[in-house]
């Protein structure tokens, strides 16, 4: 994977640039020490790390604004950073970049349960949103598996969805309005506490942008009552492919599950191992959760079962408590890490049709024996959203090179089949030199004349979603 090569020019000005971010913002929020630059090297995808020119952590949208500012000035190319939880490369630093991370920013700003919203600086993780209105029967739809740790900003760049996707929608669903700095420093606001604002829809393109366009330091969420009550349903098969036409043949049949879920054995094993949750033994699993009043929950339980049972499943169980429900969920919510404990993996994102399950997961199946790797599936199967573990050796040459292109050709499947390149992890730099299979040099244009509007001098996120050679040739116009 390459990237472009460091401004020598801005690497040989390294001490006034960081003594002109601390002419302007307070000594601790500046990182320069090499030793401490190295925990900003990579995000969660560890394949790949380079340590940044400096790091700043402000705790206001003023002190973004101005080390944006100063970064504008001296031409230094800036990488916004929430919780460092990108699976795609997305905050990945450049020698002679400076990161702006807004770990420090997660306070509240306001709670309106009239207008159901709550507004956060978007340093804030996903799950502590929901907790901070839990208690007044409230809560937040999108719930990515990391959400205990991801921040609000990062669900807002990569345009992050989850388990609970199929039934609430994703973050652009759920997103009323946020704050922004552009890179020259000016702040702006889009959207309000409202849906659907007026004008030009900013918003939707700010969601989804991963960094290109400014950093988001303020959002206003979607806040939604929590439901009478929920209750998983596990649904055990011996077949990858079978488990796959069940799950097409729910969504055909107009039910609307809050969650349609899948793991395959090899990731049944590793969360069973974690969690103790008690899921069968099997070669595919559906957990599939309704909620609302009890009659609601047993009518939709009840035509779920007739259709599963159509296709020979092994097993079909209901969660019989509140505990069995948790535990459930937790080894759904821990499957990266339950995975990770037992081999190094490359984390997929690719978006297909539901009835091209069956299909997918049958050639998934072939392209792991033809490159030598296994795979762990586990996604949300409801609207489509793979993620594909691909297993390698980290430690033997030429495996990670091996895992990249099999991991390139499931995401052409992806696309083949009429879905597209990622659903929630973004393109970051995992993606971005297919993004010519998904769309073709006119597509990128129109985006990259967005970027050009937000951020003429390219200097956000430099290397990331667009192929490198394109945005390089941008870059230099």
């Amino acid at each position: 994977m390459q990237m472009p090569e460091p401004n020598t020019t801005i690497l040989a000005r390294r001490a006034e640039i960081v003594a002109a971010l601390l002419d302007v913002l307070p000594g601790d929020a500046v990182i320069e020490r090499k030793s401490e630059l190295k925990a900003y090297e990579c995000d969660a995808l560890t394949a790949y790390r380079c340590a940044p020119l400096a790091v700043v952590l402000p705790r206001t949208t003023e002190e973004v604004a101005a080390a944006l500012k100063v970064c504008y000035r001296y031409g230094v190319p800036v990488i916004p950073r929430g919780a460092g939880t990108s699976l795609a490369g997305g905050s990945l630093p450049t020698a002679d970049s400076v990161v702006i991370g807004i770990a420090r920013m997660a306070d509240v700003l306001e709670v309106d349960f009239m207008d159901r919203l709550i507004r956060v600086q978007t340093g804030r993780t996903n799950l502590s949103v929901t907790a901070e209105i839990t208690d007044d029967g409230w809560f937040y739809a999108p719930d990515p598996s990391s959400q205990l740790a991801c921040a609000i900003s990062g669900n807002i760049a990569m345009n992050s969805g989850g388990a609970h996707c199929l039934k609430y929608g994703v973050t652009v669903n759920n997103l009323l309005g946020v704050r922004i700095v552009l890179m020259d420093g000016t702040i702006a606001d889009i959207g309000g506490g409202y849906m659907d604002a007026g004008d030009l829809d900013l918003l939707s393109v700010v969601c989804g942008a991963e960094g290109q366009l400014g950093i988001v330091t303020e959002a206003t969420l979607r806040i939604l009552p929590k439901p009478e009550g929920a209750r998983p349903v596990l649904i055990a098969f011996d077949s990858a492919d079978v488990a796959g036409a069940c799950v097409s043949d729910i969504i055909r049949a107009g039910v609307l599950p809050v969650a349609i879920e899948y793991m395959d054995r090899p990731c049944i094993l590793a969360c069973e191992a974690f969690a103790k949750a008690g899921y069968p033994d099997c070669e595919a699993l559906l957990i599939i959760e309704v909620e609302g009043s009890e009659a609601e929950i047993a009518h939709q339980l009840g035509l779920i079962r007739a259709i599963a049972e159509t296709h020979g499943p092994r097993e079909i169980r209901e969660s019989r408590s509140a505990e069995e429900s948790a535990k459930i969920w937790l080894g759904r919510k821990s499957a990266f890490g339950a995975m990770g404990q037992i081999n190094d993996y490359m984390c997929l994102d690719g978006t297909i049709p539901v009835t091209e399950l069956p299909y997918v997961l049958k050639r998934i199946g072939e392209l792991s024996q033809q490159y030598g790797l296994g795979v762990a599936n586990v996604f949300h199967a409801g609207d489509g959203n793979m993620h594909p573990l691909i297993l390698f050796d980290a430690n033997k040459p030429g495996d990670l090179e091996k895992c990249e292109e099999f991991g390139a050709d499931i995401l052409r499947l992806c696309v083949e089949v009429g879905g597209c390149l990622t659903g929630e992890h973004g393109v970051g730099v995992e993606k971005r030199d297919l993004m010519l299979v998904q769309f073709n040099r006119e597509d990128l244009e129109a985006q990259m004349l967005v970027k050009d509007a937000f951020d003429p001098k390219w200097l956000l996120n430099p290397a990331k979603v667009f192929p490198l050679p394109v945005s390089e040739e941008r870059r230099g116009q």
